[in-house]
């Protein structure tokens, strides 16, 4: 496993992006009767947020961006990284994160990076920006994360496009010498990277004539060859092992006690899976906020998301010890420990 333990950084404030459509599970045409129901009740899911076309995750992320700077009141030549963690980039070259450099404005000496990683993908950014500003001394960061799964998802497949919801994420992080140490504990296991996959696209299967063709899978669902599959058992396996083994061990590393954290803020994929995590590591509910029943597994945009919507009114009047724990594709988790400190939280942001 992968620790961290990186002093001089702490989060200063967050903002997340919606659109504005929303898919209501019961209403999908493809359901047969009790089926919808079925969903809802295993996953928690009743609803999620889609983009309409032509909207792309690094919209959402950039309207966060521009709204949170504002707020802060930061001057845009003193930010000095920008991480971009999704699946979902505007294109293979080049990297989204430098044209969101351009786009918010920001200084050509600004250190820009691309992460395609889902999942585990807010508490992947969190370590490498915190890495990149304390080794460095930049004053002040961003990590722009988010997904837009909905593209990505066969329309009609039944067991995944149901529970995917859009959304895009700004947090700012700033150099302070007088910032508590943060800790992160990470892990991998690409033996089971078939679990969730793109199959084709990439340079080890291009697109091919006929890729984009809908194809019957299993009763009533249906995907091309371009569209995103799933393990389910698989990714359930590893989800509710991997996850609370690594938060102990961080906890043990670093001298944490769980009972004394105000919040546990999971990758939220479906309540079953967070259920038996919490329950694994004996932390009760009250100290778990979701949002999954009204956004869906919103990818690595799940824990920002959590955070605005259940946590908008708390975080900005106290302080607060969270572990965070993302893990999903890859396999790919990691889990982070901060205290944070009356960030900005601004309302959560519709557009579209």
């Amino acid at each position: 496993m992968a620790f961290l333990d990186i002093p001089n950084i702490r989060v200063s404030g967050l903002a997340v992006t919606v659109p504005k459509l929303v898919k209501e599970i019961k209403d999908l045409p493809f359901f047969k009767e009790g089926e919808a129901q079925k969903v809802i009740g295993l996953t928690g899911i009743e609803r999620t947020r889609y983009v309409p076309e032509g909207m792309t995750c690094s919209d959402l992320c950039y309207e966060a961006a521009e709204q949170l700077i504002r707020k802060l009141g930061w001057n845009k030549e003193e930010i000095g990284c920008l991480i971009y963690v999704s699946l979902s980039r505007d294109y293979v070259t080049p990297p989204t994160s430098i044209l969101l450099q351009e786009r918010l404005g920001l200084s050509k000496t600004c250190l820009c990076l691309d992460i395609p990683l889902a999942c585990a993908g807010y508490v992947y950014a969190l370590a490498t920006a915190s890495t990149f500003m304390s080794m460095g001394k930049i004053n002040k960061g961003l990590i722009l994360v988010g997904e837009t799964t909905s593209v990505q998802i066969s329309p009609l497949d039944k067991g995944l496009w149901p529970l995917q919801g859009d959304n895009g994420s700004a947090t700012a992080l700033e150099y302070d010498e007088n910032a508590p140490h943060i800790y992160f504990n990470s892990g991998v296991d690409g033996s089971h990277g078939e679990a969730i996959i793109m199959p084709v696209g990439g340079t080890r299967r291009p697109f091919k004539e006929g890729d984009l063709e809908m194809k019957e899978m299993k009763e009533g669902s249906y995907r091309r060859n371009v569209d995103a599959i799933m393990d389910g058992m698989s990714v359930f396996s590893f989800a509710i092992s991997e996850p609370p083994k690594t938060i102990k061990a961080m906890c043990e590393r670093y001298g944490l006690e769980i009972e004394d954290i105000d919040y546990l803020l999971l990758h939220q994929a479906n309540k079953y899976i967070d259920d038996k995590i919490c329950k694994k590591l004996k932390v009760p509910k009250e100290k778990v906020p979701y949002c999954l029943k009204d956004y869906g597994n919103t990818s690595s945009g799940s824990i920002p998301l959590s955070m605005i919507v259940k946590l908008h009114d708390i975080l900005p009047n106290q302080k607060a010890k969270v572990i965070m724990s993302g893990f999903g594709s890859g396999l790919a988790w990691g889990a982070a420990y901060l205290e944070l400190d009356h960030i900005v939280c601004l309302p959560l942001i519709e557009i579209g």
